[in-house]
């Protein structure tokens, strides 16, 4: 199979919604139809003992819940697909806005009785911003749950999109009886049994036949019906020119924990998605069909094999190929490097790859090197962006609760902050340490982490402050820059890259000083022009 061939059969994507909506469910699923595991188990399964195949950290098997981005790949019908799941809990949201950078499209898993929530608002921002095409799977169906129309109203007013349904569902809980399958004219019923891996497909042409009443009956039937007609009335008739543009999204029903309506979505998923798309580095557009290998770093993952104490740089392959033991540079460092043994994904199962094309994730063992937003390329001086730190919202001291451990501990902190778990600031008065993170939680599994990945123990101190924003003096020997670091200088710090960072202590103190000093820029994201 030639190089292009081999572009056109990748589709890598993220599956991003709330927490509960149904998300990681549905990558198992996925994965079920795509014959790469024979059975799924229930994340909160307890019974069984058995937690889904992409929550393989022993604090997600605990808790019940994804707390770190898992990459996954298998083959389904010739084409090579990478899933991202990725947190739904808004403390690890970070985690989930870097994987956006590396995803060529994206699955919004809504649920259809709690409908449009907090956490999928702000994903889908960030999806809208970046044009990524997105298809909707509202989820839940053999459930009470809000009426068709009106969630697609929601998706539509919430979110900001412009839907076009793809199914349709027929009754709804306790009276559901299938999907109308619009994509591909069929029927598919319902029969409430979770085991059985695939339902009973019934293909359909003619929605007016006298035959629906035979398979759903006659109320369900003239329901249907009058739904259809209202569909092709309300909605744009779907096009793909639009969905790759970002300005249309499809829209799916189904039961992803029955089985249900997951191999219609993964079907036109298949048909319509995109092969990798060129991405903008700072420098130029870099198309993936380019010869020259190039690729960034935006996950990377602390020993993900606690026997072996490794770490693994995350690398999307934007152009060109990656080959096993080939050198390539490391464009901040400028040194080059090679790598004996990078891996493909299967959850925490890795296998060794000789060759990798563009789309495809590759796991590099890293002793330091790699930092989030690295460069790799054959020698080009590329940089990608779009990598952001954001704005903490929780923010505590960190102190040595083991002073044999020191050694430990520092080590610890170091690798999980290059992990991006949360964000390292010393303090510019005292030097003490403090970690801000997106969510509480966070806190939990840092301290967790510490204990039983490096041995170190910690604790926290409260540490009030309200928002971090990177400095940007626009001139850094005036005399406005001298004296706002003179006032404001027990809430400065730096951050891990040698940012400076003021760490305001209240919304009140943040607008004074923006009206202070106002040819010093503040900004909430550590990325800026």
């Amino acid at each position: 199979m030639g190089f292009r061939d081999e572009i056109e059969r990748r589709r890598t994507f993220g599956i991003i919604s709330h927490p509960d909506a149904g998300k990681t469910t549905l990558t198992e699923k996925l994965l079920l139809f795509g014959g790469a595991i024979q059975e799924a188990g229930a994340v909160k399964n307890n019974k069984i003992k058995k937690s889904a195949t992409s929550d393989f950290m022993e604090i997600e098997k605990q808790r019940g819940i994804s707390v770190a981005t898992s990459v996954l790949a298998f083959i389904y019908r010739d084409k090579k697909i990478n899933i991202l799941d990725t947190p739904g809990h808004k403390d690890f949201a970070e985690d989930t806005f870097r994987t956006l950078t590396a995803v060529d499209s994206v699955i919004v898993v809504v649920d259809v009785a709690k409908g449009v929530e907090e956490q999928t608002e702000k994903l889908v921002e960030v999806c809208r911003m970046r044009n990524i095409p997105m298809i909707v799977f509202i989820n839940k169906l053999d459930r009470e749950g809000k009426d068709a129309f009106d969630l697609l109203d929601e998706v539509e007013q919430k979110l900001g999109l412009s839907v076009t349904p793809l199914s349709f569902p027929i009754g709804m809980g306790y009276d559901f009886k299938g999907i109308y399958n619009i994509y591909e004219k069929n029927i598919n019923l319902f029969s409430g049994d979770s085991k059985k891996n695939i339902e009973d497909t019934i293909a359909f042409d003619d929605i007016n036949s006298p035959q629906l009443e035979e398979f759903i009956g006659e109320k369900a039937a003239n329901e249907l019906r009058e739904n259809l007609e209202l569909v092709n009335g309300v909605y744009p008739p779907f096009s793909t020119e639009d969905y790759l543009k970002g300005t249309q999204q499809p829209v799916f029903f189904g039961s992803a924990l029955n089985n249900f309506g997951v191999r219609e979505l993964l079907d036109c998923f298949i048909d319509i998605a995109p092969s990798p798309r060129a991405k903008m580095a700072e420098e130029r557009l870099v198309q993936a069909d380019e010869k020259n290998l190039t690729g960034f770093v935006f996950k990377i993952h602390a020993n993900m094999d606690p026997k072996h104490r490794d770490r693994l740089a995350f690398i999307k392959i934007v152009s060109g190929t990656f080959e096993r033991n080939k050198p390539y540079l490391h464009v901040r460092q400028n040194k080059k490097l090679k790598f004996s043994s990078p891996n493909a994904f299967f959850a925490e199962k890795k296998e060794i790859v000789d060759i990798s094309y563009p789309g495809d994730i590759v796991g590099l063992h890293d002793t330091g090197n790699f930092k989030i937003g690295d460069t790799l390329t054959e020698g080009e001086l590329l940089h990608y962006k779009g990598i952001p730190n954001f704005s903490p919202e929780h923010f505590r001291y960190i102190n040595n609760a083991d002073p044999m451990k020191a050694k430990q501990l520092y080590k610890g902190i170091d690798q999980l902050m290059d992990e991006g778990v949360a964000q390292l600031f010393t303090l510019e008065m005292n030097n003490r340490k403090v970690i801000g993170t997106v969510g509480a939680l966070q806190f939990e599994v840092i301290q967790y982490r510490l204990e039983h990945e490096y041995g170190a123990k910690c604790t926290y101190e409260n540490f009030p402050v309200y928002k971090a924003c990177w400095v940007d003096p626009q001139d850094n020997n005036s005399e406005e820059f001298k004296e706002f670091k003179r006032v404001k200088q027990k809430f400065l710090a730096m951050d891990k890259r040698k940012q400076l960072v003021f760490l305001a202590d209240s919304q009140f103190s943040l607008q004074m000083t923006q009206q202070k000093y106002p040819n010093v820029k503040l900004h909430f994201t550590s990325e800026f022009d």
